[in-house]
């Protein structure tokens, strides 16, 4: 970050790396992917609302996602829905679910089977 700006620097991911190399990592997005937008028929993994996936040597799994909209119906339950379907995981020792508008999401989010899904493709 720029220290005068608060900006992100130039080269400067907007969106954290997930832990895809943790053991634990398929599991959680297997249990992502258990998780719907109530008004888009397809899981938030796989729609582009999971943003980072970072699980610690503990076991910790810190989530950072978005909603669609800053107005989604849902936007304080989500959450809660998310850290519901991953604690129950053998291994998981604790969930932190964060919100985020930044970046903003947009649908070349969507994996190509989420477009394939709602007719994008």
């Amino acid at each position: 970050m720029s220290i005068e700006t608060g900006e992100p620097m130039e080269g400067t991911p907007l969106i954290k790396p997930s832990s895809t190399d943790h053991p634990l990592y398929d599991d959680v997005v297997a249990a992502c992917r258990t998780v719907f937008d109530p008004e888009i028929p397809v899981n938030i993994f796989d729609l582009g609302l999971v943003y980072t996936i970072d699980i610690n040597g503990e076991n910790e799994v810190n989530i950072t996602m978005t909603l669609t909209a800053p107005g989604c119906p849902v936007a304080g339950d989500m959450p809660g829905w998310l850290a519901d379907a991953i604690e129950p995981l053998p291994g998981i020792k604790q969930v932190d679910v964060s919100l985020t508008w930044e970046p903003q999401w947009g649908m070349e989010m969507m994996s190509d089977e989420a477009r394939l899904e709602l007719g994008f493709m």
